[in-house]
């Protein structure tokens, strides 16, 4: 395939193009970390390019949607493509209104437009969508399109009736079947009504599903029991969609880097600049910052990122965070064993909580410094054991980031992360060490505009971030 691509496409990425690109709809199952976004990309590229399209609409969740902004279309759109991005926001400032009219101004240019998914819940954004749609000849792109599985929701029911008025139709995910065969459904009615053969949820799980009639009290209703004609299902797929697996991909880097982004809430906003008021009003008084007490603001503004503060009685303070839903968000597109790598004890517990809530009490296990010695090397050789229910390794990294093999799994989030330089390397190779026969994604979720940053881009530049506070200045931690 010759295009002026700004990067050169891996050798996965370019048959996907190959396969794809000019397809009225199509599905990239690709699993995170193998470069969807860059496919779709150099795919809105091409039809413009071609005069297919003079618009594309991304829709993402909320943790992803600006990525595109910041990361992925600067990184990857070709610089011959003179591109207008505009990104979704309910705030009706006046500023904000004349750039969504921007949407409806019909040039030579590109036209971008960013949405979040939650926004197909409002009226206000589904106009929108809806008008920009009829305004442009459009590829609609679901990035994430599990998030569309759910039949009966009102967000997954507004896609599917836009999806209808759009002349190019892409889902991207790296686990379309999270729970079932039945996510498939409403994803790929996304795509094209009936193009699983069947017109209805109900005759497409009478398929594929095996179902007995039980009955609890006066209520009775169907319960699945398992699956079938499997097989057949994948043919039905096979003319309009590219699995890639993180194995298959030969040409990838060993380790690849992931970044999640959540906002502040109201609440942890305003208790966060609280602290870092009194921090600054320190410096102004000329008062002595020694390294540990910098160090310790610094912590005390990540705990307010993850959700919680401590107060000066030792007392804790929940507050509102999007991290967790950021978390699930992150586990509802990933196939097979996770590492997850938590800083505070808060967090540690509040994920595996949610976990066995979510998935089961023996699908997730803690490993920190409330755990008993003996059982430490039960929950290894569980993780390790691949026909074990055991999928979450929910670890502290000072705990458990040195001298186990953990290797059973080929993704690692940080949910939150230390300063310590040599805990997060040595926490990164549990799972990149001899063993290890795929590539290792690591995914850091973290709060945008605030200290989480700075020590992220510190910790990813191997720098010791201890010595960094003081050799830079305290304050420009802080601000």
């Amino acid at each position: 395939m010759r295009y002026k691509f700004k990067y050169e496409p891996y050798a996965h990425q370019l048959e996907a193009l190959k396969r794809s690109w000019n397809k009225e709809y199509y599905a990239l199952f690709m699993d995170m970390g193998t470069g969807k976004s860059k496919v779709l990309i150099d795919t809105v590229a091409m039809l413009y390019d071609k005069g297919n399209i003079n618009s594309a609409l991304i829709i993402a969740p909320k943790g992803v949607y600006k990525n595109w902004e910041r990361k992925e279309l600067p990184m990857h759109l070709p610089d011959h493509v003179k591109a207008k991005i505009i990104t979704w926001s309910p705030e009706k400032t006046k500023k904000k209104k004349q750039e969504l009219d921007e949407l409806f101004e019909i040039t030579d240019d590109l036209v971008i437009f960013l949405m979040n998914v939650e926004a197909f819940s409002s009226k206000r954004g589904q106009d929108i969508a809806k008008a920009f749609v009829k305004t442009h000849h459009t590829l609609l792109a679901v990035d994430e399109s599990t998030t569309i599985k759910s039949k009966g929701a009102g967000r997954t029911k507004n896609l599917i009736k836009l999806a209808r008025e759009a002349r190019y139709r892409r889902i991207l995910t790296g686990s379309p079947v999270t729970q079932s065969p039945m996510d498939l459904f409403t994803q790929c009615e996304f795509l094209e009504p009936e193009s699983l053969g069947q017109s209805s949820f109900w005759t497409f799980q009478n398929r594929y599903a095996k179902m007995v009639r039980r009955t609890l009290g006066a209520h009775s209703f169907n319960q699945i029991t398992g699956y079938q004609n499997l097989e057949e299902l994948n043919e039905l797929m096979s003319p309009f969609s590219y699995r890639v697996r993180k194995e298959d991909c030969l040409d990838l880097p060993d380790k690849v880097y992931i970044k999640r982004a959540v906002e502040l809430s109201v609440e942890q906003r305003n208790v966060y600049q609280q602290l870092r008021n009194n921090a600054l009003a320190l410096l102004k008084g000329g008062g002595m910052v020694t390294a540990p007490t910098a160090l310790t603001e610094i912590l005390r503004l990540q705990q307010v990122c993850s959700g919680y503060a401590k107060l000066e009685d030792g007392s804790v303070v929940k507050l509102p965070s999007k991290k967790l839903p950021e978390l699930m968000s992150v586990l509802e597109e990933t196939s097979g064993k996770v590492i997850i790598w938590a800083n505070f004890t808060h967090d540690l517990e509040l994920i595996y909580e949610e976990l066995t809530k979510t998935y089961g009490e023996d699908s997730a296990a803690l490993f920190y410094g409330a755990t008993e010695t003996e059982e430490r090397q039960n929950i290894v050789e569980r993780f390790q054991d691949p026909n074990s229910p055991l999928k979450y390794f929910v670890g502290q990294p000072r705990t458990g980031g040195y001298g186990l093999t953990l290797t059973e799994a080929n993704t690692v989030i940080y949910y939150s992360n230390g300063y310590d330089l040599e805990v997060r390397l040595q926490s990164e190779d549990r799972a990149h060490r001899i063993g290890q026969t795929n590539k290792v994604t690591y995914i850091d979720i973290i709060a945008e505009d605030t200290v989480d940053e700075k020590v992220l881009a510190a910790l990813r530049s191997k720098i010791d971030i201890s010595t960094q506070v003081l050799a830079e200045g305290y304050k420009e931690w802080l601000v």
